[in-house]
Protein backbone atom coordinates (compact mmCIF):
# COMPACT_ATOMS: atom_id res chain seq x y z
CA UNK A 1 0.00 0.00 0.00
CA UNK A 2 1.35 3.30 -0.73
CA UNK A 3 0.36 7.02 -1.75
CA UNK A 4 2.43 10.01 -3.29
CA UNK A 5 3.38 12.41 -1.05
CA UNK A 6 1.41 15.54 -0.34
CA UNK A 7 2.05 19.21 -0.64
CA UNK A 8 1.24 20.21 2.38
CA UNK A 9 0.84 23.99 1.96
CA UNK A 10 -1.55 23.70 -1.34
CA UNK A 11 -3.19 20.44 0.68
CA UNK A 12 -3.98 22.67 3.97
CA UNK A 13 -5.25 25.54 2.00
CA UNK A 14 -7.39 23.72 -0.45
CA UNK A 15 -8.77 21.74 2.67
CA UNK A 16 -9.06 25.00 4.94
CA UNK A 17 -11.94 26.05 2.68
CA UNK A 18 -14.11 23.21 3.12
CA UNK A 19 -14.30 24.31 7.14
CA UNK A 20 -17.80 25.99 6.20
CA UNK A 21 -19.50 23.42 4.34
CA UNK A 22 -22.76 21.57 5.52
CA UNK A 23 -22.65 18.01 4.49
CA UNK A 24 -23.92 17.01 1.21
CA UNK A 25 -26.57 14.45 1.62
CA UNK A 26 -27.59 12.79 4.63
CA UNK A 27 -28.40 8.60 4.10
CA UNK A 28 -31.05 7.66 6.63
CA UNK A 29 -30.48 10.80 8.80
CA UNK A 30 -26.77 10.32 8.56
CA UNK A 31 -24.60 13.46 7.27
CA UNK A 32 -21.98 12.60 4.87
CA UNK A 33 -19.42 14.97 3.50
CA UNK A 34 -19.22 14.16 0.00
CA UNK A 35 -15.51 14.83 -1.53
CA UNK A 36 -14.51 16.95 1.56
CA UNK A 37 -10.84 15.61 1.47
CA UNK A 38 -9.37 16.60 -1.95
CA UNK A 39 -6.19 14.13 -3.27
CA UNK A 40 -3.47 15.86 -1.18
CA UNK A 41 -5.11 15.43 1.70
CA UNK A 42 -6.28 12.23 0.93
CA UNK A 43 -2.51 11.04 0.04
CA UNK A 44 -1.47 12.33 3.11
CA UNK A 45 -3.41 10.62 5.45
CA UNK A 46 -3.14 7.56 3.68
CA UNK A 47 0.61 7.75 4.21
CA UNK A 48 -0.25 8.31 8.38
CA UNK A 49 -2.10 4.65 8.06
CA UNK A 50 1.14 3.17 6.63
CA UNK A 51 2.88 4.91 9.60
CA UNK A 52 0.02 3.42 11.88
CA UNK A 53 0.73 -0.39 10.38
CA UNK A 54 4.27 -0.16 10.76
CA UNK A 55 3.99 0.22 14.57
CA UNK A 56 0.48 -1.57 15.14
CA UNK A 57 0.58 -3.89 11.91
CA UNK A 58 -2.93 -4.47 10.25
CA UNK A 59 -4.60 -8.01 11.92
CA UNK A 60 -7.40 -9.85 10.60
CA UNK A 61 -9.69 -10.40 13.82
CA UNK A 62 -12.44 -12.82 14.87
CA UNK A 63 -15.42 -12.50 16.09
CA UNK A 64 -16.42 -14.03 19.82
CA UNK A 65 -18.14 -16.85 17.71
CA UNK A 66 -14.76 -17.59 16.21
CA UNK A 67 -15.63 -16.48 12.55
CA UNK A 68 -12.59 -14.47 10.95
CA UNK A 69 -13.57 -10.74 10.04
CA UNK A 70 -13.33 -10.34 6.22
CA UNK A 71 -11.75 -6.43 6.78
CA UNK A 72 -7.98 -6.20 8.41
CA UNK A 73 -7.73 -3.77 11.23
CA UNK A 74 -5.26 -1.84 13.63
CA UNK A 75 -5.92 1.31 15.65
CA UNK A 76 -4.40 4.60 16.70
CA UNK A 77 -4.87 6.01 20.05
CA UNK A 78 -4.86 5.50 23.67
CA UNK A 79 -7.59 2.36 23.06
CA UNK A 80 -7.72 0.15 20.05
CA UNK A 81 -10.57 -1.77 19.10
CA UNK A 82 -10.29 -5.51 18.75
CA UNK A 83 -12.44 -8.65 18.90
CA UNK A 84 -11.54 -12.74 19.68
CA UNK A 85 -12.99 -15.22 21.37
CA UNK A 86 -13.07 -13.48 24.59
CA UNK A 87 -16.10 -10.29 22.90
CA UNK A 88 -15.64 -6.97 21.39
CA UNK A 89 -13.87 -4.49 23.89
CA UNK A 90 -11.09 -1.67 23.54
CA UNK A 91 -7.37 -2.20 24.89
CA UNK A 92 -4.46 -0.60 25.32
CA UNK A 93 -1.92 -2.21 23.30
CA UNK A 94 -2.10 -4.18 20.39
CA UNK A 95 -2.62 -8.21 19.70
CA UNK A 96 1.05 -8.43 19.39
CA UNK A 97 1.13 -6.08 22.68
CA UNK A 98 3.04 -3.06 21.44
CA UNK A 99 1.48 0.19 22.40
CA UNK A 100 -0.93 1.72 19.79
CA UNK A 101 0.73 4.98 17.61
CA UNK A 102 -1.24 8.23 18.40
CA UNK A 103 -3.27 9.69 16.14
CA UNK A 104 -1.76 11.57 13.59
CA UNK A 105 -2.44 15.23 13.70
CA UNK A 106 -4.14 15.33 9.91
CA UNK A 107 -6.51 12.99 10.89
CA UNK A 108 -7.17 14.92 13.86
CA UNK A 109 -8.39 17.53 11.80
CA UNK A 110 -10.82 16.36 10.41
CA UNK A 111 -12.26 15.48 13.35
CA UNK A 112 -12.38 18.83 14.53
CA UNK A 113 -13.77 20.31 11.39
CA UNK A 114 -16.95 18.12 11.49
CA UNK A 115 -16.88 16.57 14.78
CA UNK A 116 -19.04 19.43 16.57
CA UNK A 117 -17.11 18.71 19.94
CA UNK A 118 -14.26 20.06 21.15
CA UNK A 119 -12.88 17.17 23.09
CA UNK A 120 -10.01 14.78 21.03
CA UNK A 121 -11.28 11.18 20.36
CA UNK A 122 -8.96 9.03 22.04
CA UNK A 123 -9.30 6.04 19.53
CA UNK A 124 -8.98 5.75 15.78
CA UNK A 125 -9.90 2.76 13.85
CA UNK A 126 -8.69 1.66 10.91
CA UNK A 127 -10.15 -0.70 8.66
CA UNK A 128 -8.91 -2.48 5.24
CA UNK A 129 -10.91 -3.69 3.08
CA UNK A 130 -9.61 -5.89 0.39
CA UNK A 131 -11.41 -8.24 -2.30
CA UNK A 132 -14.60 -9.48 -1.16
CA UNK A 133 -14.56 -7.62 2.02
CA UNK A 134 -17.59 -6.47 3.98
CA UNK A 135 -19.00 -5.38 6.86
CA UNK A 136 -22.44 -6.37 8.38
CA UNK A 137 -24.89 -4.16 9.95
CA UNK A 138 -24.15 -3.34 13.79
CA UNK A 139 -23.54 -0.72 15.87
CA UNK A 140 -20.81 1.04 17.44
CA UNK A 141 -21.44 0.78 21.42
CA UNK A 142 -18.40 -0.30 22.83
CA UNK A 143 -17.31 3.15 24.05
CA UNK A 144 -19.00 3.94 27.30
CA UNK A 145 -20.82 7.42 27.06
CA UNK A 146 -22.51 7.58 23.28
CA UNK A 147 -23.31 10.39 23.70
CA UNK A 148 -19.96 11.44 22.20
CA UNK A 149 -19.99 11.35 17.80
CA UNK A 150 -18.03 8.90 15.57
CA UNK A 151 -16.32 10.02 12.53
CA UNK A 152 -15.84 8.37 9.55
CA UNK A 153 -13.10 8.68 7.18
CA UNK A 154 -13.26 7.07 3.66
CA UNK A 155 -10.32 6.19 1.11
CA UNK A 156 -9.43 4.82 -1.38
CA UNK A 157 -12.44 2.56 -3.29
CA UNK A 158 -15.78 2.91 -3.57
CA UNK A 159 -17.86 1.51 -1.16
CA UNK A 160 -21.47 0.84 -0.54
CA UNK A 161 -22.76 2.42 2.93
CA UNK A 162 -26.10 0.85 4.28
CA UNK A 163 -27.29 2.40 7.48
CA UNK A 164 -30.51 1.59 9.44
CA UNK A 165 -32.33 3.05 12.40
CA UNK A 166 -31.47 2.06 15.63
CA UNK A 167 -33.05 -1.68 15.51
CA UNK A 168 -31.66 -4.06 13.29
CA UNK A 169 -34.86 -4.55 11.49
CA UNK A 170 -35.60 -0.83 10.70
CA UNK A 171 -35.87 0.77 7.13
CA UNK A 172 -32.16 0.85 5.39
CA UNK A 173 -30.94 3.51 3.03
CA UNK A 174 -28.09 3.22 1.02
CA UNK A 175 -25.06 5.90 -0.61
CA UNK A 176 -21.62 5.20 -2.67
CA UNK A 177 -19.01 6.41 -0.09
CA UNK A 178 -15.81 7.28 -2.39
CA UNK A 179 -12.67 8.41 -1.68
CA UNK A 180 -12.44 11.94 0.43
CA UNK A 181 -15.80 11.13 1.72
CA UNK A 182 -16.78 11.83 5.72
CA UNK A 183 -19.90 10.69 7.37
CA UNK A 184 -20.80 10.99 11.34
CA UNK A 185 -23.10 9.38 13.51
CA UNK A 186 -24.39 11.66 16.20
CA UNK A 187 -27.37 12.58 17.98
CA UNK A 188 -30.31 10.09 16.84
CA UNK A 189 -27.99 7.98 14.44
CA UNK A 190 -25.61 7.69 16.89
CA UNK A 191 -26.80 4.38 17.65
CA UNK A 192 -27.97 3.95 14.01
CA UNK A 193 -27.11 0.37 12.61
CA UNK A 194 -24.81 0.70 9.37
CA UNK A 195 -22.49 -1.74 7.16
CA UNK A 196 -20.63 -1.98 4.12
CA UNK A 197 -22.25 -4.48 1.51
CA UNK A 198 -19.88 -4.11 -1.04
CA UNK A 199 -16.32 -2.65 -2.31
CA UNK A 200 -16.22 -1.83 -6.12
CA UNK A 201 -12.47 -3.22 -6.83
CA UNK A 202 -10.22 -0.87 -8.69
CA UNK A 203 -12.78 2.13 -8.68
CA UNK A 204 -9.70 4.20 -6.75
CA UNK A 205 -6.40 4.49 -7.64
CA UNK A 206 -5.00 5.96 -4.56
CA UNK A 207 -4.08 2.59 -2.36
CA UNK A 208 -1.08 1.19 -4.11
CA UNK A 209 -2.42 -2.81 -4.91
CA UNK A 210 -6.29 -1.33 -4.65
CA UNK A 211 -8.52 -1.43 -1.78
CA UNK A 212 -10.27 0.54 0.73
CA UNK A 213 -9.10 2.43 3.82
CA UNK A 214 -11.98 3.28 6.39
CA UNK A 215 -11.15 5.18 9.49
CA UNK A 216 -13.61 5.93 12.59
CA UNK A 217 -12.73 7.73 15.30
CA UNK A 218 -14.24 7.40 18.82
CA UNK A 219 -14.11 9.11 22.21
CA UNK A 220 -14.19 5.81 24.81
CA UNK A 221 -14.94 6.51 28.54
CA UNK A 222 -13.84 3.05 30.23
CA UNK A 223 -15.12 4.03 33.83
Amino acid sequence: MGAASAGKGEDLAEFGDRRTREPTVRVNGVPVWKGLLPPAAQAEVLCEVMKIAAVAPFVRPITPSGRPMSVEMTSAGELGWVTDRSGYRYEPRHPTGVGWPPIPEPVLAIWRMVSGVSRLPTSCLVNRYGEGAKMGLHQDRDEGDLSWPVVSISLGDEALFRVGGTTRRGRTESLWLHSGDIAVLSGETRLAYHGIDRVRSGSSGLVSGGGRINLTMRIVDRS
